[in-house]
């Protein structure tokens, strides 16, 4: 094969729509739910954040690169997307920050990438036919027949459990191994800290470290985890993180969620899957979004009160479905009205569609972080 073909790159849909580009990062063939990500800044903790496993993502700005990699900004330590799909990428990172190129720090994590072809068609047919699988090849080891054939036996995201393959295997206790970009907006509160036990559904670096600096402990456990486990560092508050794939196939974590709010009365908190999981653990219902919201801009709230948040998922609760004697709704998306956040009725329980550790991103919603530390001050008091 001559140099020329090998730097040709393919996109292929499901529908058979056909992209042509240039190959970068690792070259191979990665097959995925393509879905797209419309903020401007913060690459590197998108490809790094587990709640994009298995996914090939788009990036509507058109370069990416710029500013290189370094070991500071990622959400986990290793990549979570399967393959990447840019405009253009610079291969020449300006930034003081930056340890290495994004190509090649691409090459070294095994992630395939394409560049040079039309992004804003793409994004217009995923708005128009909704997000689908694809696959990326930039090897040409494979014809493209033989491509739309791997794709017709891909699995779909719906009924797909992804949380086993990225919680961690083992309970650890959380420790910033990052000095240098630690984010610092609260030094860490006088006084004992909280005890929480986070249920790791794909947790993101930048949650651990938000609940740090409201002064909590955390020990990280599985989501297979049992609730005697939960039990054994005597919590003062469980939150559930975010996470990929379908809600409704995490089993074992709403089974969890179950046992919990029918136990001992502690404050919980959920971020996007640990959310939609407190939702599905009361009877209440997901379903799958045409395109998923996955971005730095959209505006929540209800009653006039709204916060400027920042978003990835592709399901959302059905609102029918929560029970009302249980659960209030207290956020819309306001540009498509789905649910974005819930609190239990009389109960120190409640969770966000939205990411309020934002990193990067806007910082309106980190309140709610302010919010689970203040209701376990209040039981705190109480048990006193």
């Amino acid at each position: 094969m001559s140099s020329s073909a090998a730097e040709k790159a393919f996109l292929l849909l499901t529908d058979g729509t056909l992209f042509e580009g240039k190959a970068f990062g690792f070259r191979g063939e990665a097959i995925g739910e393509v879905v797209f990500n419309t903020g401007i800044t913060g690459y590197q903790e998108v490809l790094t954040d587990p709640s994009y496993f298995g996914q090939l993502v788009l990036f509507t700005y058109p370069e990416l690169g710029n500013t290189g990699v370094n070991p500071y900004d990622q959400e986990a330590l290793h990549p979570s997307v399967k393959g990447l799909i840019v405009r253009e990428f610079s291969q020449n990172p300006s930034n003081w920050r930056s340890k290495q190129s994004l190509e090649s720090w691409l090459q070294e994590e095994g992630v395939v990438g394409i560049s040079g072809l039309d992004t804003r068609a793409l994004v217009k047919h995923l708005r128009s036919h909704g997000a689908m699988n694809g696959v990326i090849s930039t090897n040409g080891t494979s014809s493209l027949v033989e491509l739309l054939e791997k794709l017709r036996f891909s699995r779909c995201m719906e009924g797909l459990d992804l949380v086993k393959e990225v919680t961690t295997r083992e309970p650890y206790m959380w420790n910033s191994t990052c000095e240098v970009g630690f984010d610092r907006r609260l030094k860490s509160r006088e006084g004992s800290p909280y005890r929480v036990v986070a249920v790791d559904f794909g947790i993101k670096r930048s949650i651990l470290e938000r609940l740090v600096s409201h002064g909590c402990e955390v020990k990280v456990v599985p989501a297979n985890s049992d609730i005697s486990l939960v039990h054994d560092f005597s919590p003062e508050g469980v939150f559930f993180s975010n996470g990929p794939g379908d809600p409704s196939a995490v089993s074992e974590g709403i089974d969890l969620a179950k046992k919990l709010i029918k136990g001992v009365d502690l404050p919980m908190f959920g971020i996007c899957l640990g959310h939609q999981i407190l939702g599905l653990a009361i009877g209440g219902r997901t379903f799958k979004l045409a395109y998923g919201h996955r971005g730095l801009n959209h505006p929540c709230g209800k009653n006039g009160q709204i916060e400027i948040t920042s978003q990835n998922h592709g399901f959302a609760l059905d609102p029918k479905s929560l029970p009302r004697e249980i659960v209030d709704v207290t956020h819309f998306n306001l540009n498509d009205k789905t649910v974005a956040g819930i609190a239990f009725v009389n109960r120190p329980i409640f969770g966000v569609q939205y990411h309020p550790e934002a990193s990067p991103g806007p910082h309106d919603a980190d309140h709610h972080f302010a919010r689970f530390v203040s209701l376990m001050e209040q039981r705190r008091k109480s048990v006193v």
